[in-house]
Order: structure tokens, then C-alpha cells, then sequence
């Protein structure tokens, strides 16, 4: 395996296999604001870190006015770097007719002079502009390529500015010599802003996902497709502190994402894509479950089609529940079975053929729990095992209903909607206090509020705790 140097940004470096090739000299393009100069800190900041000092050559932007947002920025002083003689940053911002010989000179004496494994040159594209003659220009990528990049070892990150509303890059000739190019791109997913990361070429490197998602929160992260994490020490789940006329979500992540947590007697939708797998929407579900069950209130679940008792009681241990709490707090009514399972005293057993008597038993069901605990409950509701035995239309009208009995109590519902069912979901929001979605874009799990609106927010697993609860970054 080819020798790699880290990029310097959080997450990048899973997906191209431990980093940049040592000795390369990767493009950085993109839009104005899409992040080029934080990922180009980041880059030498990670390499003095990793003990190579960095050179910066800067055309675009006065070395001051480039130290102070910067550092403001990925949250480092890029002077005191400077100050061990670790980084030198070099200013050609007042470059007009000099001769491109002596700003070659300049930046080859400095890496030389740091003994610099990584360089940063932003922008060629700035140089174009103050140079303008083609064949100077081509002279300095052939003797930054040449002596810099493959004479010296020095990884060479060059960034180049795409003007709003182009796609070329350049003269045009500065991808075919480069050993890498990555393109930042700013747009928008539903409505909301949304920034990715595509790696357009990568010599020597197996790529499974081209394109990732990434936020400027903090400095710079990239999302590599989501994948769960094993706990590593299992811990009893911990509830939060209800805000006052709250409740807690169980996630403090998504309790400031909606403002502090959920209203009590409050309704949330929680519309997930098609491409969610059980586990990914678990994620979310699973703290809320304990959250309740675990300050002795009850939760009663209709669970989703495929989802049945034992998967539950697995969730239930992977929070801490024990098996005393689990029968005797969470109540489970499976719907289309005549008996419930041997060995699950919790579960009520519908035959799903009148709805009316069926939602008469889970109301009967939810006082009994409501009695024995004497404290409001949650609800979680899996809409498509509703619509599977009686039909959208009843399926809407056993929600409006229930959310009545619901608000009374100041109890809580979760209903889920499942993909391919965004109209049902816009139908029935309205009644709804907190309406979420759930997607997916390049592998990374994103969620939004539709009610209240909120922007992007990232997904992973947090498993620091001792079980799983979903960390949420906002996209910025």
C-alpha cells in the first residue's frame, strides 16, 4: 500500500484509504465559500501535528487578514506554528509584473529551508489572473510537479477557483498533471443548505463513494457513509432531566435541534426515506423508549412491519433495560396475530380485522399502563403496519383520534412514516406538533425538521455513553 499523508480532515481520510498519496499534488476546486481555504489549514495544521512542517503560498488573500479568519475558523493559532518555525506562510498578494522566476525561488527556499512535507498554493487560480501569460504559467506547474512535488516528496495541495455558474477549471491542463482533484460544491437538499466533497481523481486509490457530505462547523468534517459502531463497554442507559413542560427526546443533540425537547402532549412525525434501514431509524427511536421506561413511565409500541417483540427486547438491552423493566413498562401490540408469543407477557395480540374494536383494545391497554404507572406515557407508532390491515384512509383517521386522547393526557406519540409515503406524511401533518425526515445523501443519514424548520443536521452513532444515541452535526 502506497504511503499516505492525512489530509487533516475528520472523516475524509476512511474513504481514500489513510489519506492523501505521499508525494502527490492534489487539485482543490471550487465555488467562492465553499470551504477551500479551511480544508488548506486544516492540511498543514495536520501536518505539523503529524511532525511535517508546511509552507503556504498566498495570492489571494493578505497574510493577516488570512492568519486571523483562519485560525478563527479551524480554532488554532496558526501564528505560534509559525513562531516554532513549523509553518511559513508566504504573501504574494501585492504580486503585479514580478517575475514568476522569483516567486518559484521564494517558495522552493522555503521548503527547502522547513524541510516541508506538505505545501499549499491558494490560488493558482489567483495567479492566473496576476500572470496571465500561459506559457510562464505552465512553466511553474512543470517545476512544481518536478522539483517540489517528485524531487522534494512535498505533498502539494493547489487550489484553484471555480467562478459561480462555470464547470472548467483553470487553464484546463492543471487536472491532467495532478495526481488528484477534489471539487467542493454548495447547493441545496429540500429546500435547506448542503455542502459535498467529490473526489473526481485519486491516482492509486479504491474508491467506494465518490462524493461525501461535509460541514464547515468547526473547521471542516466530512461524513463517510454511515455505519454503526460496536459499544465497546455496555452501560445502563442515563435519562435526561425534562425541561420544564418538556419532555426529553433521550438525545441532547436532538432536544436543542428542537428547541429544548418535545412539548408535552405534543405529536411527532417521523418521516423516514426508503433507504433508512431499521437499525439507522432505530437509532433515534431507541434513546426515547428508556428515556420513559426508565423514570418509571410507560411506552406502549405498534411496532413496523418486520419489527416484532424479540427485536425490541434486543433494544431494550442494548439500553440497560432489564427484563422486569421491559415487561413491565412496555407494552407491545402486535397486529394480525390471534396469540402473542410464548414468553412475552407484554404483548397484546390484534387480528387487525375491525379497527374500531382494535384501537378500542389498545386504548384500554394504554389506561391499564397509565394506571399501574400513574404517569403519562409515550406512544410509538409504526404507520405501515396501520395502513397494512386497514387501509391509509382508517390508518389517518385512527391517528387524529388517538392524537386527542394523546394531548389530554400530556402523554407523547411517535408516528412513523415510512419511504414512499411522503403525501400520507403532508396529510397528516397539520395534526402533527414536530414533523422530522429522515434521508439519506452519499451514505450520510441527514434530518431535518419540516415543523419546527430546522437546517441539515448530519447523523452518526455515539456510542461513548455505553449505548447508541445519534450525534448530530448541523451542515454549515
Amino acid at each position: 500500500m502506497a504511503d499516505r499523508v492525512k489530509t487533516g480532515i475528520d472523516g475524509l481520510d476512511r474513504v481514500i484509504g489513510g489519506g492523501f498519496p505521499r508525494g502527490s499534488l492534489v487539485l482543490l476546486a471550487g465555488n467562492p465559500g465553499t470551504g477551500k481555504t479551511v480544508f488548506s489549514g486544516l492540511f498543514l495544521a495536520g501536518g505539523v501535528q503529524e511532525g511535517e512542517p508546511g509552507v503556504y503560498a498566498g495570492f489571494a488573500e493578505p497574510k493577516d487578514t488570512l492568519m486571523e479568519n483562519l485560525s478563527g475558523h479551524i480554532g488554532l493559532d496558526l501564528s505560534l506554528y509559525e513562531a516554532e518555525g513549523k509553518l511559513r506562510i508566504l504573501d504574494f498578494t501585492a504580486l503585479k509584473e514580478e517575475a514568476l522566476s522569483t516567486i518559484l525561488e521564494e517558495i522552493l527556499n522555503a521548503v527547502q529551508a522547513l524541510r516541508a512535507g506538505r505545501l499549499v498554493i491558494d490560488s493558482f487560480s489567483a495567479m492566473i489572473q496576476a500572470i496571465r501569460d500561459p506559457i510562464e504559467l505552465r512553466t511553474f506547474l512543470q517545476v512544481v510537479l518536478g522539483r517540489i512535488v517528485r524531487g522534494m516528496g512535498c505533498t502539494t495541495l493547489m487550489v484553484e477557483e471555480v467562478p459561480i455558474g462555470k464547470d472548467t477549471i483553470g487553464l484546463g491542463v492543471e487536472e491532467f498533471v495532478a495526481d488528484g482533484l477534489l471539487r467542493l460544491n454548495i447547493g441545496e437538499l429540500e429546500g435547506r443548505l448542503f455542502r459535498d466533497l467529490e473526489i473526481l481523481k485519486l491516482r492509486g486509490t479504491e474508491l467506494e463513494e465518490r462524493r461525501l457530505a461535509f460541514t464547515l462547523k468547526g473547521g471542516f468534517k466530512a461524513f463517510p457513509p454511515f455505519k454503526p459502531k460496536p459499544v465497546g463497554e455496555p452501560r445502563r442507559f442515563q435519562p435526561i432531566s425534562d425541561p420544564s413542560d418538556k419532555y426529553s427526546t433521550g438525545c441532547m443533540d436532538l432536544d436543542m435541534a428542537l428547541n429544548g425537547g418535545v412539548p408535552k402532549g405534543s405529536i411527532m412525525l417521523l418521516e423516514i426515506d426508503e433507504r433508512i434501514s431499521t437499525l439507522e431509524y432505530h437509532l433515534f427511536l431507541g434513546p426515547m423508549a428508556p428515556e420513559f421506561a426508565l423514570q418509571g413511565r410507560g411506552v406502549l409500541v405498534v411496532p413496523s412491519v418486520g419489527v416484532d417483540a424479540e427485536i425490541l427486547r434486543r433494544v431494550g438491552d442494548a439500553y440497560g433495560a432489564t427484563l422486569e423493566e421491559f415487561n413491565r413498562l412496555i407494552t407491545i401490540v402486535e397486529v394480525g396475530v390471534e396469540e402473542p408469543g410464548e414468553g412475552y407477557p407484554n404483548v397484546t395480540a390484534l387480528r387487525g380485522e375491525d379497527w374500531r374494536e382494535d384501537l378500542e383494545r389498545v386504548r384500554e391497554v394504554s389506561r391499564r399502563l397509565q394506571a399501574a404507572t400513574g404517569k403519562p406515557s409515550l406512544w410509538i407508532i409504526g404507520l405501515d403496519t396501520l395502513i397494512a390491515y386497514y387501509g391509509e384512509k382508517i390508518c389517518e383517521r385512527i391517528l387524529t383520534r388517538s392524537a386527542a386522547k394523546i394531548r389530554k393526557a400530556k402523554s407523547m406519540l411517535v408516528a412513523l412514516v415510512k419511504g414512499g409515503r411522503r403525501e400520507l406524511a403532508v396529510r397528516l401533518s397539520p395534526a402533527a406538533d414536530i414533523y422530522l425526515r429522515l434521508v439519506r445523501k452519499h451514505g450520510c443519514l441527514l434530518l431535518y425538521g419540516v415543523k419546527p424548520r430546522t437546517g441539515l443536521y448530519a447523523v452518526e452513532m455515539d456510542v461513548s455513553k455505553g449505548y447508541p444515541l445519534p450525534k448530530l452535526t448541523p451542515i454549515l
